[in-house]
């Protein structure tokens, strides 16, 4: 089990299905890496139309580094018999920013709720097996000021620390706004402000993290 570390966790880099076969019915699913509910929705949406004449479209998402925002949804099924599953196989595999549905094409013959559970939980697994897992990092953003003096040093702490700058000004007064790993963060931000006793020769601001971090 992959477990969230406080400066980086684990989703999946694109799409990617899997399926299983019971009785006759198939239960064909899909994961989807997101970041958002809009995101969600409109893979579910997309899905959906794809596979409309499906009996079922069931579901489960993680959203967050720590898992801020899970999900799940039966979709007529008993209570706990398809989107808990699913859920768990994404908790299980230490997974966020994921979606994961399943569609179920009924083959007449049903399946109890041992069968269920045992159906998309195995299915869910099918689609996590076969996508490509990756490591993103939990990122602290900042704006800093200061006088054109200082941007050696300003460069050589930012560079040591591995942050990634993403905008910068250089006039007299130079400003840069840069990304740090949040394990990196503290250490960074003390480091600068012990460049120069005054503070005001530096300023330090933090700002809101870009979407695509």
């Amino acid at each position: 089990m992959i477990m969230f570390s406080g400066d980086s966790y684990h989703t999946i880099a694109k799409p990617s299905s899997g399926s299983y076969k019971e009785k006759g019915s198939r239960f064909m699913s899909f994961a989807y890496p997101v970041r958002s509910s809009d995101e969600i929705k409109q893979n579910m949406l997309a899905l959906k139309k794809e596979h409309h004449q499906a009996s079922h479209h069931f579901f489960a998402f993680s959203l967050g580094a720590g898992h801020e925002i899970t999900r799940s949804g039966d979709d007529r099924e008993p209570a706990g018999t398809a989107g808990k599953p699913i859920l768990n196989q994404i908790l299980s595999a230490g997974l966020t920013d994921i979606l994961i549905v399943v569609a179920r094409y009924f083959g007449g013959s049903l399946l109890g709720v041992p069968g269920l559970i045992h159906a998309y939980k195995t299915s869910a697994r099918d689609a996590i097996d076969h996508a490509e897992i990756i490591t993103k990092f939990v990122y602290e953003q900042y704006r800093i000021s200061f006088s054109f003096s200082f941007l050696n040093e300003i460069m050589a702490v930012l560079r040591s620390l591995s942050a990634v700058i993403i905008a910068e000004h250089y006039t007299d007064e130079c400003t840069i706004d840069f990304k740090v790993r949040k394990s990196m963060a503290a250490d960074l931000i003390s480091t600068i402000r012990n460049l120069h006793h005054d503070e005001k020769l530096i300023s330090i601001t933090t700002i809101p993290v870009s979407p695509d971090t």
